[in-house]
């Protein structure tokens, strides 16, 4: 069988909430979410999240990719890429390898542009080849 190649697409949606919705707690999902509505506290996912114009994010979160057309206040670290529309908010922190930047965006954060990175959990120590 062919290997399919990790592609985001943010035409196909598999999970959403609208303007009027506002959750707190913690959010993780499979596919790309939207977010028209509030959230606050913590997303974890390895896929695309998109935040639409009149979403708001206060939140921890960790993502493959995120599209910023709202608001975001919160620390963001992507495995692939943050991009912020021309209509985009951000205020934190941007941890990610590919940070994009539209005309337009307000961006109040401290950025760190970083190999790809990994949400797999804690990292175990090597031990150092040398005898004791």
């Amino acid at each position: 069988m062919k290997e399919k190649k990790k592609e985001f697409n943010e035409n196909k949606i598999t999970g959403f909430f609208d303007k009027d919705t506002e959750l707190r707690g913690e959010l993780s999902f499979k596919g790309a979410f939207r977010i028209d509505g509030y959230f606050n506290g913590k997303i974890n996912s390895d896929s695309m999240l998109i935040i639409g114009d009149r979403g708001k994010v206060e939140a921890e979160v960790k993502v493959g990719y995120i599209i910023i057309n709202g608001e975001v206040r919160g620390t963001i670290q992507a495995q692939e890429k943050v991009e912020i529309s021309s209509h985009g908010r951000v205020f934190g922190n941007v941890i990610a390898p590919k940070l994009v930047v539209e005309e337009g965006a307000y961006l109040e954060a401290t950025c760190q542009t970083t190999e790809k990175i990994s949400f797999s959990g804690p990292q175990k120590k090597e031990e150092s080849g040398s005898p004791s």
